[in-house]
């Protein structure tokens, strides 16, 4: 444990591991008092949940959400293992906000009682810098993703253009092709251009069926 607890501070990381059938935090790594400034002991889900951003909050909703439904599946099949991760606002004690990175791997075991038991790793990613539109996102099954974060890593799901990030935006909010023209001073076809872009990129068929999704996983 102590070169886990050397690798974590090395990596300005913590983690903690649960039981998520039983809802239960069974093991907090101490440098939690590192990341957060706050002991590990204080950290709970609902501190956990207080110390997101605003602005993120919704989107970590729907994380939860989704770690919820992956427990549930790989419960169901008693077997098998899933990741999820992305990166979200976190407050510090003192009160700045800083980027971290939410890595959770969970899979099914019968020990030491049949459950679904998670590792979630935090990791500071201040030194990638702002993140100025969409964030880092991923669910699945692929060993790789499940490692020290790199740049490579943090951009995985953050496939957007400034330009197609500001045109998404304003899609959701119901504009056409012409009025965004407008207000971002390029010409309808242009716009039309950035939009067939967009659903190549995403394999999507209509820009409606993309908002959708892209609000279901609390993008915007």
């Amino acid at each position: 444990m102590r070169k886990v607890y050397k690798l974590m501070k090395k990596n300005n990381q913590f983690f903690h591991i649960a039981d998520m059938i039983q809802l239960e935090m069974l093991y907090k790594c101490s440098s939690i008092d590192q990341i957060l400034g706050i002991k590990s002991s204080e950290f709970t889900p609902i501190v956990e949940f207080e110390l997101v951003h605003p602005d993120d909050m919704k989107r970590f909703s729907v994380a939860r959400s989704k770690v919820i439904k992956l427990t549930g599946n790989l419960f169901a099949e008693k077997t098998g293992s899933a990741i999820i991760s992305s990166n979200f606002r976190f407050r510090h004690a003192k009160g700045h906000y800083f980027n971290l990175l939410i890595q959770v791997y969970g899979f099914y075991s019968q020990s030491p009682k049949p459950s679904i038991y998670t590792l979630v790793i935090y990791t500071d990613i201040s030194w990638f810098g702002p993140i100025k539109h969409g964030y880092h996102f991923y669910t699945g099954k692929d060993m790789s993703y499940f490692r020290v974060p790199d740049k490579k890593l943090v951009s995985t799901g953050n496939i957007f253009s400034n330009r197609e990030f500001e045109i998404l935006k304003l899609i959701r909010d119901g504009q056409d092709s012409s009025s965004i023209g407008d207000k971002l001073f390029i010409s309808s076809h242009t716009v039309d251009t950035h939009r067939r872009n967009i659903l190549k990129k995403t394999a999507h068929k209509t820009t409606a069926e993309l908002i959708f999704d892209l609000n279901e996983q609390g993008y915007f």
